[in-house]
């Protein structure tokens, strides 16, 4: 990981800070702090560096820019001609065209409605044209991707959907020990989950948010509570 990109949450240990400190003084700036040899983070967010020896945790929460290559949960809200305008909570709406879905062709148009929820990939962003979404991989497969249906669509921070997608994020391992249950965690601060009833879903948002509140350090605590949850 480039450091720019590494999130970090709550008691974590930032190793890279302690390594660069045996050999120089360090700044740490907001987000991290001191713990007798050791540099932890007490905010969630992107690590940032500045040369020559400045660190920070970046908390602020700023609107979903897409990048290409991001996943992302948008909500169709119109149909234009061959394309449809979907939201994903960027500065401006975000477009998919019809055939950029698993198996599609002029005869073979998928039935997408305003209100749809999907979970798409982007495929090329920048500042002078809109968002371009699509629903396949490289390949022509859908894979986790499409019109997600029924299940729970929420909000979170930007922040906690970098974390739930790293590739080494405990959190979703843990949560399926105790239940089944489909995800979509998306880059655009959105989760959509799906469990076998009502009762585990809403345990299921609940924990996940708890995880905006709790630490790194948490997460077997949160998954723990899961139990708590759908005895509540």
């Amino acid at each position: 990981h480039k450091m720019s990109e590494q999130i970090v949450m709550p008691g974590e240990r930032i190793e890279a800070i302690e390594e660069a400190a045996k050999s120089k003084r360090v700044i740490l700036g907001p987000g991290l702090r001191r713990l007798d040899d050791t540099v932890v983070a007490s905010k969630a967010g992107p690590l940032r560096h500045r040369e020559p020896n400045t660190f920070w945790v970046d908390n602020y929460q700023r609107r979903y820019v897409p990048a290409r290559g991001d996943l992302v949960l948008g909500i169709v809200k119109a149909k234009a001609g061959d394309l449809y305008r979907v939201d994903i909570g960027s500065a401006d709406m975000a477009s998919i065209s019809y055939l950029a879905f698993e198996a599609a062709t002029k005869k073979n148009r998928p039935d997408l409605n305003p209100g749809d929820l999907i979970y798409a990939r982007v495929l090329n962003a920048s500042a002078d044209i809109e968002p371009e979404l699509v629903c396949v991989n490289s390949n022509g497969k859908r894979g986790k991707l499409g019109i997600l249906t029924d299940g729970f669509f929420f909000k979170c921070s930007l922040n906690l959907g970098r974390l739930l997608l790293r590739e080494n994020c405990p959190v979703l391992d843990a949560l399926t020990r105790h239940m089944a249950y489909e995800i979509a965690v998306a880059l655009n601060g959105r989760i959509w989950v799906k469990a076998h009833t009502v009762r585990e879903t809403v345990a299921l948002v609940n924990a996940l948010l708890g995880l905006e509140q709790a630490g790194y350090t948490e997460v077997d605590k949160v998954c723990d509570n899961l139990a708590e949850f759908l005895q509540a």
